[in-house]
């Protein structure tokens, strides 16, 4: 099944039909991505994506060739060809030798039930790292490694564990961890510097909650008070099992960062519209 979910999508700014889609154009080469979540027509934290992604090109040597603005009015016109105000955007600038190729299409949205937010849901470990955490570079071997065990073991996420023992980051989000009342995530330069773990940090400091950057060891997990995943899709989604270890899905701290958190998206849709 191809990526593209919508029926329309940019290639080099080129409006195209879905069955032109090439998904070579994704892994051939070298590919800068960004994954946007549009809510009611607006593009959350767009500015906030697209600073990452020029700092993803720094980092990697890799030059954007378009200006922000050429980018946004590209997002734009791919809702608006496709008549979708609510669903995940992807823009890929891929490098493939002397061929740059931009594209912009819907994917398939997966969202967490309320029933998951409910509930929570159930993770793994994984002894693994990216090669450059803080860039968002495509990593085909490292995404078909855990898209496996997701798929094998019914987990909602699979959690990563570097060489030296301690917790990095979720194969597709960031991870927060609670302990004796304070929020722990790991040091921004060993993860990807998450939009959503940008804005979730703020919900805390709204809270009046300290968020404290440290490594904790996966032998440590059972000290923890609950932990929780954030990304675009998954937004605040609390974490009911790490393996064989059950914690508390409905952790108060949690909670109120989750309910800090859909407020902080309301008032920027609100702003936005």
């Amino acid at each position: 099944m191809s990526e593209c979910y919508s029926e329309k999508f940019i290639f080099n700014e080129y409006i195209k039909d879905n069955s032109e889609f090439d998904e070579k154009n994704l892994y051939i080469g070298k590919s800068l991505y960004e994954v946007i979540r549009i809510v009611k027509g607006v593009p959350l934290f767009l500015e906030d994506h697209l600073k990452r992604l020029y700092k993803s090109a720094k980092a990697t040597g890799l030059e954007i060739w378009m200006q922000k603005e050429e980018i946004q009015k590209n997002i734009r016109e791919l809702s608006k060809v496709n008549n979708v105000e609510n669903g995940n955007v992807k823009i890929v600038f891929n490098y493939n030798e002397d061929i740059e190729t931009f594209l912009c299409y819907f994917l398939k949205a997966s969202y967490p039930s309320e029933e998951m937010y409910d509930k929570g849901v159930k993770t793994s470990l994984y002894h693994a790292e990216r090669q450059n955490p803080t860039a968002k570079v495509i990593n085909i071997s490292l995404r078909e490694a855990t898209n496996k065990i997701i798929k094998e073991t019914g987990v909602y996420e699979v959690i990563l564990v570097n060489r030296d023992g301690y917790i990095t980051e979720g194969s597709r989000s960031n991870i927060f961890m609670i302990k004796d009342y304070k929020v722990y995530t790991a040091p921004i330069q060993e993860v990807l510097p998450g939009i959503t773990r940008d804005y979730i940090i703020k919900a805390c400091i709204n809270l009046g909650y300290d968020v404290i950057e440290e490594r904790i060891n996966y032998k440590d997990i059972e000290k923890l008070q609950g932990l929780f995943i954030s990304g675009t899709s998954p937004k605040v989604l609390p974490i009911s099992r790490v393996g064989n270890i059950n914690f508390d899905c409905k952790n108060k701290i949690i909670m109120e960062i989750m309910n800090e958190y859909d407020k902080i998206l309301e008032e920027y849709i609100n702003r936005n519209r």
